[in-house]
């Protein structure tokens, strides 16, 4: 037999070379996939080919291109890749138009870095026309990089007809939205407490310090209890005048603008008399459950029997509650603000109440510092105290403080200039020289850092314009519950917990880069005015001109929005001029108003985005929840009262091989590029889309656990290829066989034949269930699961017919196969590809239609006898393990007891009978043979913990009888010694006796369910037998030899058998078994020495190789 010169198969390849490789290198054929796809416009084909007016609406979240692609990225465009695929095959029209992230503060530091700048002096030094330049190219340096690796990923999108934040258009939609918030009220400026990064010397959002866990860090910072001495004022002040307020803070470098103290309404405050011989002498106020803890601080020591503690509260001289102490007044730490006329704070230095005080920690009594904190502010401005400022935009105190205060001294002219957390230790210091500390001590405690530059956070009160989400708060709740969160527990769980709490969002940065805020306000607050712009249209007509650059091209950005100009109108004096706000817009409001204004909404394509809003899929990781989809579903209740998407997947966070952040000075993840000319991408897509990380988990990133993919179903795909076409190609003496779609009522198929056309159904319909939910790795379990079956079942079990050119069995595995590409298309893009083209000819499986489960009708009973068959053989194999009888060593009997057991007669008989290696099939029915006969028995151990409180004394009776074998089961009803159990109270098992002999039994309890049946394995060896195993040994010789000589399936040879005389009698014994096993056409057997090995050689007589 010679081999076809021109093969059937494959009918389409990327390969140079026709025939289909038993060894393949996967990344080798994804890249010639990828050049096909690109010559071959096959993704435009899968888009264009799909109708308009029948869209699924897919928005792509923009990343920022100034750094490049990680393993987060590489997920997220997995996901974004596979949706629409399998939407598209599902007949939908999907449009997917990538976008870039370019404004905000990590563009503006990536420039800062490039340029060697280290703060914003330096940015207005060299001037922000400039400054911006730079931050323009430095966003898109890595646009080149981005792409290729989005294209070696196999992700189709179209970068042809990108959107870019830093569009003009993109930013006229921006400042629309800005303008249409404001016209709905839901704008404001305030100047209110926010984090505050000293470092990029800008506010942030409180949604941006939950994005990511890094965020809040490990810090050790001083805490310190100092004295404030009551000088009067309120109901008690002349009863409590001289005590000291022990007061406490985490924050010792805001006690220069301490302008109250604040207690708990309810909260008991004790009076104690320290030791005139102490460090404290006087009388202190602490709270009443502190009082022990700050004992020995007070002067109190251990004596004889008696602890500071309780010495500490025998000193107790007075008891207080909280709300009586309003308004006290106390002595300040030093008199910088003493001048109440010029600062206004003439209600300073008073006792508050408030009720987020607390005893867990500290005294009961807590410092406040207006400009420093969120309840501080609150609480002063109720009280009529002013929000003043001690340090300047880069957080250093201001230098008034090197200067006297009205009493004539300078007590912290060392903290002038410098930074506030710097400035910790020398106020500590000066409160130690004044007698006026405590205690100091020492704390580590999770503290927020700036998600872009890493730099500790403070709170400060800056001027923030603000988006009043508390307006809308009720409405987002009720329109988040039209969206589906994958996993659910989002909805209601981080997303819609964090809707409930959700705060005002400051949109002002005071930075340069970015898009502008659209007010223009008077600048002499005597003739106030303030004017909101929304177009460029609007700006020409105000203005005169539109914005331009040096180029003279409209241009939103930073510094032409701020030359715009002109006399305010509400001035009759004609000196005071409109001038913009400096700030521009946090880069969030850029993410949440992608969906309209990537297509210059409402300027063009008004009906467009109508009808493509809300999006029908989004996908990005759960820190989103506080990002683009908080910001996105913010903008789409205030703007258009809808949700911003219906469908979204938040999925978990990828991590380093040791369960950490990835690092790259750790080295604790595989290089992406490694990977891809490693294992392939569609290996990497595997690994990360069957994970649990799609619902939500977090995933370790291993090499190992990548290469598993290509074990689990890339390589049994190529297998069952590589097997199909050698069997196709090999067909009618070469010629090849071209296979054709079987037909369900074909009278052809066997019940094998069957059972996997069944499966293949279930294969499609679970498919589609999953990711019509958007559950993918349950897609990804059924495609392993059906992999598994097809390789190591039905082809297992059908070798012989392919052997033997049974045309109906390359009919079913073509039909099979088509389907199983077609099902693993949006799965693995590349290697089924591959597969489909070379199986079908045509053009791309990614234009075929998704399959039609109904295609494949099920034949229950075919499917439920080969499913009791593949209990019985799994099962049975178990029992050959157990009985150390190898695979290839035939044995005399199995008995299968099952119930209707001569259903399995015949085919499945016979299966079962292959696949075991067994001589002989029993069948009995359960209701023919006593499972005690073959020592089969149940077990009752009652649970006495469960059943004694029900039971009572009586639970001993019950326990008695289970040992007793006083017991019994009677439709479902447990009884022992006379007293009924109930579920939970017992566990009953099924025992198998040891004293069998050569018998192994096992029952099929966990399959079938209790009492359902049972095998018996005779385990015994007889001279034949042990005769026909050594020849089945031999037979795996020659077939060894075989393959080493890389043989044709179809290749008839001539083999030269040597081995010992035991082995050459056996074979001669059963010599046409290993003549017909093998392909063997002459036998020659060569007896040597009782130690030498059996060797085998082959030389080919008929075939390709002959």
């Amino acid at each position: 037999m010679t081999e076809n010169a021109s093969p059937t198969y494959p009918r389409a390849t990327s390969a140079a070379q026709g025939a289909v490789q038993n060894s393949v290198r996967f990344p080798e054929i994804e890249e010639r996939i990828l050049k096909y796809w690109e010559a071959d416009g096959t993704f435009k084909a899968s888009v264009e080919s799909r109708p308009e007016d029948d869209e699924f609406v897919f928005y792509d979240g923009p990343p920022f291109a100034n750094g490049l692609p990680h393993y987060g990225h590489l997920l997220t465009g997995y996901v974004k890749d596979l949706v629409p695929r399998y939407q598209t095959m599902r007949g939908k029209r999907v449009e997917r138009r990538f976008g870039w992230d370019t404004h905000g503060l990590p563009a503006e530091l990536s420039a800062m870095k490039d340029l060697g700048m280290a703060d914003k002096a330096e940015i207005e030094a060299m001037g922000i026309e400039h400054f911006n330049d730079a931050c323009r190219s430095n966003v898109l340096k890595f646009t080149n990089e981005w792409s290729a690796y989005v294209k070696r990923q196999a992700r189709w999108v179209d970068f042809e007809n990108d959107y870019k934040t830093l569009n003009v258009e993109f930013m006229e939609s921006v400042i629309w939205a800005f303008k249409q918030l404001h016209e709905k009220g839901l704008t404001y400026q305030g100047f209110r407490v926010l984090p505050y990064c000293w470092k990029d010397e800008t506010p942030l959002s409180n949604h941006e310090l939950r994005m990511d866990d890094e965020v809040y860090k490990d810090r050790q910072d001083p805490s310190v209890t100092v004295t404030f001495p009551i000088t009067g004022g309120g109901a008690l002040g002349d009863q409590l005048r001289g005590v000291n307020l022990l007061a406490w803070t985490t924050t010792p470098w805001t006690l220069p603008t301490n302008f109250s103290v604040a207690v708990g309404p309810e909260i008991e405050y004790a009076v104690v008399e320290a030791p005139a011989d102490g460090p404290l002498p006087g009388r202190h106020m602490i709270a009443a459950d502190l009082v022990g803890a700050y004992a020995q601080d007070l002067g109190f020591a251990d004596h004889d029997e008696v602890s500071a503690a309780e010495a500490a509260q025998a000193a107790v001289v007075g008891r207080y509650v909280g709300k009586d102490l309003a308004q006290l007044e106390y002595e300040p730490l030093w008199h910088y603000y003493a001048d109440t006329e010029a600062w206004g704070t003439q209600n300073a230095w008073r006792v508050l109440i408030e009720d987020y005080i607390t005893t867990t920690d500290g005294t009961g009594i807590v410092h406040q510092a207006s400009a420093y904190g969120e309840e501080d502010q609150r609480s002063s401005e109720e009280a009529g105290i002013p929000v003043i400022l001690s340090v300047d935009a880069a957080a250093q105190f201001l230098p008034m403080f090197a200067e006297p205060t009205p009493q004539g001294d300078t007590p912290l002219a060392e903290i002038a200039g410098v930074q506030v957390f710097e400035a910790n230790r020398p106020i500590i210091n000066r409160l130690k020289a004044d007698g006026r500390l405590v205690r100091e001590q020492s704390y580590v405690h999770s503290y927020p850092h700036c998600w872009r530059c890493r730099t500790p956070l403070m709170y400060k009160a800056v001027t923030s314009w603000y988006v009043a989400v508390t307006q809308i708060k009720q409405r987002m709740l009720e329109l988040n519950e039209d969206i589906n969160w994958i996993p659910d527990n989002v909805k209601h769980g981080q997303f819609g917990k964090w809707l409930e709490n959700a705060r005002d969002w400051s949109i002002s940065r005071n930075r340069y880069w970015g898009s502008p805020i659209p007010v223009w306000a008077s600048d002499d607050p005597n003739y106030p005015r303030t004017e909101v712009y929304g177009s460029l249209d609007e700006l020409k007509e105000a203005f005169g001109d539109y914005p331009r650059n040096a180029a003279g091209e409209p241009d939103l950005h930073r510094p032409w929005i701020d030359q715009l100009t002109r006399p305010n109108p509400d001035d009759p004096t004609g000196n005071s001029t409109m001038r913009r706000v400096e700030d521009v817009l946090d880069v969030w409001f850029d993410s949440g108003s992608m969906p309209f204004a990537q297509v210059h909404y409402p300027f063009e394509n008004a009906s467009w985005f109508d009808s493509h809003n809300p999006a029908d899929f989004i996908v990005e990781y759960i820190g989103q929840t506080r990002g683009w989809f908080y910001t996105m579903h913010i903008l789409a209740t205030a703007l258009f009262d809808r949700p911003g998407f219906s469908n979204v997947i938040s999925h978990g966070i990828v991590l380093g091989s040791d369960g950490q952040k990835m690092s790259k000075s750790l080295q604790n993840y595989p290089d992406v590029n490694e990977v891809f000319d490693r294992d392939g991408s569609d290996a990497m897509r595997w690994f990360l889309m069957s994970s649990p990380i799609l619902r939500g988990g977090n995933l370790v990133v291993t090499e190992e656990g990548i290469r598993e993919g290509v074990r689990q179903v890339l390589l049994p795909m190529w297998n069952v290829w590589h097997f199909f076409a050698l069997y196709a190609n090999s067909a009618k003496q070469g010629a090849g066989y071209l296979a054709k779609p079987v037909e369900n009522d074909d009278a052809l198929l066997t019940p094998l034949d069957h059972y996997i056309l069944a499966a293949t159904g279930d294969l499609v319909r679970e498919a589609t269930d999953a990711l019509d939910d958007f559950d993918v790795s349950r897609a990804c379990e059924a495609l392993r699961r059906f992999a598994d079956l097809l390789t190591n079942w039905y082809i297992r079990r059908s070798r012989q017919r392919f052997y033997d050119e049974d045309f109906t069995a390359y009919d079913v595995l073509y039909t099979v196969l088509e389907t199983f590409t077609r099902v693993a298309a949006p799965l693995l893009p590349l290697v089924s590809e591959e597969v489909w083209r070379g199986l079908t000819g045509g053009r791309s499986v990614h234009l075929a239609d998704w399959p039609d489960p109904a295609r494949y009708v099920r034949d229950e009973r075919a499917v439920e006898l080969m499913d009791l068959t593949r209990v019985v053989t799994s099962a049975g194999s178990a029992l050959r393990k157990q009985a150390k009888r190898r695979v290839r060593q035939p044995l005399a009997t199995l008995t299968v007891v099952v119930p209707d057991a001569q259903s399995l007669a015949g085919t499945y008989e016979q299966i079962i009978a292959d696949e075991l290696n067994i001589k002989q099939v029993e069948l009995l029915d359960t209701q023919e043979v006593s499972a005690e006969q073959y020592g089969i028995g149940q077990q009752l151990v009652v649970n006495a913990r469960v059943a004694g409180p029900r039971l009572g004394k009586e639970v001993q009776h019950a326990i008695r009888g289970a040992k007793s074998g006083d017991w019994s089961v009677s439709d479902g009803v447990v009884t022992a010694g006379g007293l009924e159990l109930k579920e939970g109270e017992y566990t009953l098992t099924t025992t198998v006796s040891e004293e069998l002999g050569d018998k192994a039994v096992t029952v099929l309890e966990k399959a079938l369910g209790a009492g359902q049946g049972f095998l018996v394995l005779d385990t015994r060896l007889s001279e034949e037998l042990i005769a026909e195993g050594t020849a089945r040994d031999v037979i795996r010789t020659v077939q060894a030899a075989r393959k080493d000589e890389d043989l044709q399936v179809s290749d008839r040879i001539a083999t030269t058998l040597t081995a010992s005389p035991a082995v050459i009698e056996a074979v001669e014994a059963h010599a046409e078994l290993v003549k017909a096993e093998t392909l063997t056409v002459e036998l020659n057997l060569v007896a040597g020495e009782e130690t030498e090995s059996t060797r085998a050689s082959v030389v080919v007589i008929e075939g390709s190789h002959a």
